[in-house]
């Protein structure tokens, strides 16, 4: 990986930004943002996996925020603590999206070497 340099960062930017894109594709969307990752990072199997479920973990940090902050905005008190549990199911769901990226990552990693 030290020969490919600067790509780990930006393939991580760029998976995470394609998860989120195509967040409404239930298993699709974490598969090819991590696919794309990989691809970008071009560091083979593990760098690619490395990459995918790094924007994985991203994508639900992302997610979590903008439901406690939307939760918290629109339905004060009551929200804030919907939105925490709400949080509680992406962090479970972070292990979802992580996985899946690293998956996609690792394949996406591996087709570029």
């Amino acid at each position: 990986m030290a020969a490919k340099k600067g790509s780990f960062w930006p393939g991580v930017i760029v998976g995470f930004m394609v998860m989120v894109l195509l967040g409404s594709l239930p298993a699709l969307g974490p598969l090819i943002g991590g696919l794309i990752a990989g691809l970008i990072a071009r560091g083979g199997f593990g760098g690619g996996a490395t990459a995918g479920f790094v924007s994985g973990i991203f994508g639900a940090m992302i997610v979590s925020v903008i439901l406690v902050l939307g939760g918290t905005l629109f339905f004060g008190i009551p929200g804030f603590l919907t939105a925490l549990g709400v949080s509680l199911i992406i962090v479970i769901a972070t292990l979802y999206f992580g996985i899946l990226g690293a998956i996609g990552g690792a394949v996406g990693g591996a087709l570029v070497r």
